[in-house]
């Protein structure tokens, strides 16, 4: 679907997106763990046009939510990169690092390997100032695996999510920040 700069760590590819992604991709859409803190699961055809969203994104830009590949097995696991937010909020505008991976691919350390991976993207290649993270309160996983990058949470700026309705279960997050001092520090562990 793509031809973009492909990103290698030393077990993943983050690269362009492939026809033979969308199967996968769909599954783990429409799998409820995987999607325990989104609105809803996807359909295939929500799911494929999601995938052909990120592509068109990931194409234009040459960088943006790449594929994720085990480079022993080949499998395709999910995304992981780097993506705009369109809604507004008090941090917006802004870059996001953000990942989704199939349940089988989670406790391997590959969330945290691919986002230090689009990281170094952001501050190095992108020359960004700061990125951030977020997600529903209740995500402990993807929260540790901010922690985990060396971000920063200040609860002041935890939000309500603007495309959810009030009174919906997910409709707080929590905020993150990385800046690219904090990134190319001493003690960074995440370079």
């Amino acid at each position: 679907m793509t031809s973009v700069t492909t990103v290698r760590t030393p077990r993943l590819l983050l690269r362009g997106w492939q026809e033979a992604d969308l199967e996968p991709f769909a599954a783990l859409n429409a799998d409820p763990e995987v999607m325990e803190y989104f609105p809803a699961t996807l359909t295939r055809e929500e799911s494929d046009a999601f995938a052909d969203r990120i592509a068109a994104r990931l194409e234009e830009q040459d960088h943006g939510l790449w594929a994720l590949e085990v480079k022993a097995t080949g499998e395709f696991i999910g995304y992981a990169g780097l993506a705009n937010p369109s809604f507004r909020a008090a941090f917006t505008p802004c870059t996001e690092v953000g990942w989704r991976l199939a349940r089988d691919a989670w406790g391997h350390g590959y969330a945290t390997e691919a986002a230090r991976a689009a990281l170094r993207v952001g501050f190095g290649t992108l020359g960004l100032a700061e990125v951030v993270s977020f997600t529903a309160v209740g995500n402990a996983r993807s929260r540790a695996v901010m922690a985990r990058l060396g971000m920063s949470h200040d609860p002041a700026e935890d939000f309500d999510h603007p495309s959810l309705p009030t009174g919906h279960p997910l409709r707080r997050h929590v905020l993150y920040r990385l800046t690219r001092q904090e990134w190319s520090g001493p003690s960074s562990a995440i370079r």
